[in-house]
């Protein structure tokens, strides 16, 4: 996986339409409601710039977070520093070889990292890795993008992000297996007023509730629930992304 190098300059500005202290509750409220034990300690997957990963921190957990991307981790690492937080972990790791010194109460994956697993083979690596580390009766809460969100939103369609000083070009590209590949150009304005150019490329995966199951059951973790996004309720055929709840037996 590539794609966050220079994005993670200006992930959170473009990113900032986002409602991280919205989500941080949704995945509180899942972890506390369907966990069999007191969830002390957290793993925070894929956590990016750390958004989530300290309004985990503010509500009492114990946390590690591991992230893929150097560059991201270090603008973890810089909120870290600002915030005090010396007691978060973090740490550069691939999720399918995920390797903790200790078991943690629960895991999130949060804003469709699940879904930067492209091939069946490294999801099944990755539940296996996170069931490993995980408490039993300990639960494991992600979000995904949909397959109608993959197909029918993402598509072959072109976003674009304005925010002034930055402006980032968004295509995406549909392959077979509902696989959308993302090809982001970045503008940054220097302190010329020149805007200097940055490419990134990634890719995502939308996997269905069936795929999921079959590949989590059998890395120990018990399927709880599939919920949607905005209601919390079942999902219907226009939800983009669904949260889904397993626990460890």
């Amino acid at each position: 996986m590539s794609g966050y190098g220079a994005f993670s300059e200006v992930y959170d500005l473009l990113m900032g339409n986002v409602d991280y202290k919205g989500r941080a509750e949704v995945f509180d409220a899942l972890i506390k409601k369907y966990s069999l034990i007191e969830p002390k300690t957290l793993l925070d997957i894929a956590c990016g710039t750390g958004n989530l990963t300290f309004l985990f921190y503010e509500k009492g957990y114990d946390i590690t977070a591991v992230d893929i991307s150097e560059e991201m981790l270090m603008q973890a690492f810089e909120k870290r520093m600002r915030l005090g937080a010396d007691s978060v972990l973090l740490l550069c790791q691939d999720m399918t070889e995920l390797d903790l010194n200790d078991t943690v109460d629960a895991a999130v994956c949060s804003m469709d990292g699940i879904n930067h697993l492209t091939d069946t083979e490294d999801l099944s690596k990755a539940f296996q890795r996170i069931s490993i580390f995980l408490n039993k009766g300990g639960v494991f809460v992600f979000d995904a993008n949909t397959v109608y969100k993959h197909r029918e939103i993402l598509g072959n369609n072109c976003f674009q992000i304005d925010e002034g000083d930055v402006f980032c070009s968004w295509q995406n590209n549909l392959y077979a297996d509902n696989v959308v590949g993302i090809s982001l150009n970045i503008f940054k304005k220097d302190f010329s007023g020149k805007y200097q150019r940055d490419a990134e490329y990634f890719e995502e995966r939308a996997y269905t509730k069936e795929e999921f199951i079959a590949l989590a059951e059998n890395a120990g973790l018990q399927f709880i629930a599939e919920l949607d996004e905005n209601s919390l309720e079942e999902p219907k055929i226009v939800s983009q992304r669904l949260y889904y709840v397993f626990r460890k037996v």
